[in-house]
């Protein structure tokens, strides 16, 4: 294959010379592969503590949050449980937290999820 072993930029059929040897600094290779441990949400029956809210990612904190969310709403309203769940996900999740130690603030923000889809209904209908 022309130009193969050549240093980029070099023209194409140009070789690298035999015998020349490319020592890199330790700093330069490759690092090895480290196995990532793999974050798992707790499990439905598990608490959601602060600490292991704080120790997930961002991401991760609203999966945990939302899986809590999800059932409590479904209870109420089975239809429209994964889209208002979804929509109450959009808030901070110190609010979140809340909703979740209080049934009538869950109560009222599914109710006032369910206006916001009713009105969107509303205005696509028109």
């Amino acid at each position: 294959v022309p130009g193969r072993g050549a240093p980029r930029g070099a023209p194409r059929g140009a070789a690298m010379p035999r015998g020349q040897n490319f020592h890199l600094k330790q700093n330069v290779r490759n690092a090895p592969m480290q196995p990532q441990p793999v974050q798992q949400a707790p499990q439905q029956g598990d608490p959601l503590t602060p600490a292991a809210l704080a120790a997930a990612s961002p991401e991760m904190q609203k999966n945990m949050i939302g899986e809590r969310l999800y059932p409590l709403i479904h209870s109420s309203q089975p239809e429209l449980a994964g889209k208002i769940t979804g929509m109450l996900l959009e808030m901070d999740n110190g609010e979140l937290l809340h909703l979740l130690e209080s049934p009538d603030a869950l109560k009222s923000k599914i109710h006032e999820a369910i206006q916001v889809l009713e009105a969107h209904n509303a205005s696509q209908a028109e």
